[in-house]
């Protein structure tokens, strides 16, 4: 596996010092050195990964957060790993059950300890397979791949190479779902578990339903970062699984939390915690215009087409204040007392 080590220098501290960042690219990965012995993970494109990942070393072992969409995913990332550091890994945690963080599990073998909140074991316990999230991505993902190939026939001579590129990366990622067999944690938490690990300190917290019913975040308090998963992004999170009615408590208490540095389940890292406020204030709004259109008696396929929360964009990503049928199909069996 190609391997580059870059170190850019990227501001100067205030003894005078230059601040280094130390970034470790793989074929499929960047490791992102954001404290020290700590690693923000993200995909470099030359495969499907979806999520981002993190990476704790500690003097004695390595604790690795989220582990991808596929066992193929789950590999190249441990692959990764071997890149920055000959220590074991044997903990991995699991921010929530969603496939796109967890069906990586499989690859980490038996002598890694899984751990995750008690409904993240439950859900993946049970037939995670079924779950409309996975299903719902599965389909979608093959129909990509048909449409890809069928765009070869129309594309010019100059644009194939890249389309074949973007088919053989796609078609990897399909064969790699059919070899998914769904590993749960083995350890659980309901509240907060600490791990005191080679000098290190690592707190896990359920501070509440959001995303889904069991979000995990994990603190380093000596870093002062959080890895939130996506239960906070750069903005709103997809609400498919959602307990958006209780979304915004639940990022209160995250804001009791004490850290400088956020690296969430999907997109860049931020340090703008003013952002947690502008998604509170957008799921207060969403909850509170759904939850009349339903009252109402509006279905949900007439709620979407109502509901206007642009004026969000200001503060948050225009892409991510849009609402789809799902996320409105979600807050309706909340509040029709049908979600589990």
């Amino acid at each position: 596996m190609r391997v580059l080590l870059c170190v850019f220098v990227t501001g100067l501290l205030t003894s005078g010092l230059a601040a280094q960042e130390h970034v470790v690219e793989t074929e499929t990965h960047r490791f992102e050195e954001v404290a020290d012995g700590v690693y923000f993970v993200s995909g470099t494109g030359a495969m499907v990964t979806r999520s981002n990942a993190m990476v704790v070393v500690t003097e004695e072992d390595v604790l690795v957060v989220d582990s991808h969409i596929t066992p193929a995913a789950g590999r190249a990332l441990v692959e990764g790993i071997d890149q920055i550091t000959d220590k074991p890994i044997r903990t991995l945690v699991n921010t929530h059950f969603h496939y796109d963080h967890s069906h990586g599990n499989q690859v980490f073998g038996p002598g890694v300890r899984v751990v995750g909140h008690e409904y993240t074991r439950q859900k993946m316990a049970t037939a995670p397979l079924e779950e409309h999230t996975f299903v719902g991505s599965s389909e979608r993902d093959r129909q990509a791949l048909a449409e890809l190939r069928a765009a070869l026939e129309t594309v010019s001579d100059k644009e194939r190479e890249a389309l074949e590129t973007q088919i053989s990366i796609q078609a990897a990622h399909v064969e790699s779902t059919a070899e998914i067999d769904p590993v749960a944690p083995d350890t659980t938490l309901a509240e907060k578990m600490t791990f005191f690990r080679g000098g290190r300190e690592i707190e896990l917290h359920f501070l509440g339903r959001a995303h889904t019913g069991g979000d995990v975040v994990v603190l380093l308090p000596a870093e002062r970062l959080v890895f939130t998963g996506d239960m906070m992004l750069g903005g709103p999170p997809w609400p498919g699984d959602g307990w958006v009615n209780e979304w915004p408590a639940t990022l209160e208490r995250l804001k009791q939390l004490d850290f400088d540095l956020i690296l969430p389940g999907h997109g860049p890292y931020f340090r703008d915690r003013e952002l947690i406020d502008y998604v509170q204030a957008f799921h207060r709004e969403l909850w509170e215009v759904v939850s009349a259109l339903h009252a109402e008696g509006v279905s949900a396929e007439g709620a979407v087409e109502r509901i206007d929360l642009s004026h969000h964009a200001e503060n948050l990503p225009p892409a991510r204040v849009r609402v789809d049928l799902r996320g409105v199909q979600r807050m309706y069996m909340v509040l029709e007392g049908t979600a589990d």
